[in-house]
């Protein structure tokens, strides 16, 4: 192997989000960004709905479907809603919906969500969503906001008033005009670098809460 490679495998071998993975059942290592999030934020509560956008290959919706009550687990409590959608195929999970092969920006797919969603609107919106990368980071950073522009203009037709979006976002310089752009239409709206986000990564997400639409 190369030495990027062995580095690579060498790094994955010991981080303790890939163990702890593997021994809870996740699908994939960013289950533990949302986790961590979650815990800290609250975000996620028994009873409300949640689309989950680039949902492939599920962790985020497994984490959404324990934190929403989504299979109605605990009687005490409401049952939620989880809805995933991904271009890639996703495998079935047990107390969520998925649309593989959908495109969130294309107007079918936004029909076939209020179809699927109670009262055709959903508390929260999560995007873990990532363009397929060039390898130019400039470039990449870009396609990555104006995926996230894209899934704020989409939340003027699906978001409940005073919901929440949560989504991914490499650092670049157009980072603030998506923040200014959340900002306009969410009253709370923070920076959240998790721990299972790796140092070296560039990757980090904005949490915009209390959405202004109607």
């Amino acid at each position: 192997k190369t030495g990027t490679e062995h580095w690579w495998l060498e790094r994955h071998r010991k981080d303790p989000f890939v163990k702890a993975t593997k021994r809870q059942h996740y699908r994939c290592r960013s289950a533990f960004k949302l986790l961590e999030i979650d815990d800290k934020l609250h975000i996620l509560r028994p009873g409300l709905s949640v689309l989950d956008c680039g949902a492939a290959p599920g962790a985020w919706s497994q984490v959404a479907v324990e934190r929403v009550n989504a299979l109605g687990t605990d009687p005490a409590v409401p049952t939620g809603f989880v809805l995933g959608v991904d271009l890639l195929r996703i495998s079935p999970l047990e107390g969520a919906v998925f649309l593989s092969g959908a495109d969130v920006a294309d107007p079918r797919t936004l029909r076939a969500i209020q179809s699927l969603v109670p009262a055709e609107k959903v508390d929260v919106i999560l995007s873990d969503m990532a363009p397929n990368a060039t390898g130019i980071k400039e470039l990449d950073h870009q396609k990555l906001i104006n995926l996230c522009l894209g899934l704020l203009n989409l939340s003027q037709s699906i978001l409940k008033p005073k919901g929440t979006m949560l989504c991914k976002f490499w650092d670049g310089h157009e980072s603030r005009l998506l923040q200014n752009r959340l900002k306009e239409q969410f009253q709370d709206v923070r920076t959240i670098k998790p721990q299972a986000s790796r140092k070296e990564s560039a990757e980090s997400y904005y949490l915009a809460r209390l959405y202004k639409g109607k």
